[in-house]
């Protein structure tokens, strides 16, 4: 039984070949063909068929870019603080006259009071010969001295202090080394004083500085401190 089931596989598959490869065709067993031939058999209507472009996409037109501006920076004038004292109350009337022709707000005049100084004195003497003699006298001592100016002449400085209290003191020092003819005395009292002060000058405003030339009489214009 068995033997004949499988002489029945066999011979089934031997004819499932014969028929798939076509060797049964001439007795009109074959799978049915889909060659090229076939499928243009089966066409339907091909005269109809069309061949078309494509059409380019046109972009959506952008607008113009706009080129920025650069933004327009002002140039900076250059300035300049100067001032120019400490100077007396007849200089800064004077000052003052001549300043008025300037740009209004262009200057200002400062209070600055001049304080009063002491001196540590040796004089006056009655000449020359006998100031010279001081003066070798000194150096032997190791003492420093100076011209004391103005009315004070034919005398020596020994030094000037903001205070009657360290004049005073500085003299009691020079008594330790030998000096005992000197001493103190106010050199000048607290003054009123001013100072012309041009806080912004332009390259435009430096010619019209040189009419304060002649009412500063000599007192520069420098940078402000």
């Amino acid at each position: 039984m068995l033997r004949l089931l499988i002489l029945i596989l066999l011979l089934a598959n031997g004819g499932y070949y014969a028929w798939s490869h076509g060797h049964l065709r001439d007795w009109g067993f074959a799978p049915a063909q889909e060659g090229e031939p076939q499928r243009m058999n089966q066409q339907l209507r091909p005269e109809t068929l069309q061949i078309l472009r494509a059409r380019p996409t046109n972009p959506t037109p952008q607008p113009p870019v706009a080129e920025a501006t650069p933004p327009v920076v002002a140039a900076a004038t250059a300035t300049e603080c100067l001032q120019a004292g400490v100077l007396d109350e007849r200089q800064a009337e004077t000052v003052r006259t001549a300043a008025a022709g300037l740009p209004q707000g262009s200057w200002t005049m400062e209070s600055t009071p001049v304080s009063a100084r002491w001196m540590v004195y040796m004089g006056r003497f009655e000449d020359q010969e006998t100031l010279d003699k001081k003066r070798t006298e000194l150096r032997a001592r190791k003492v420093d001295f100076d011209r004391p100016g103005g009315t004070w002449e034919l005398g020596l400085s020994l030094g000037r202090f903001a205070t009657e209290e360290a004049a005073k003191r500085e003299l009691a020092n020079l008594g330790e080394k030998g000096v005992r003819t000197a001493r103190v005395i106010q050199e000048r009292a607290e003054t009123p004083g001013f100072t012309l002060r041009l806080p912004a000058v332009t390259d435009a405003m430096r010619p019209q500085l040189e009419t304060l030339r002649g009412p500063l009489a000599g007192k520069p214009l420098r940078a402000c401190n």
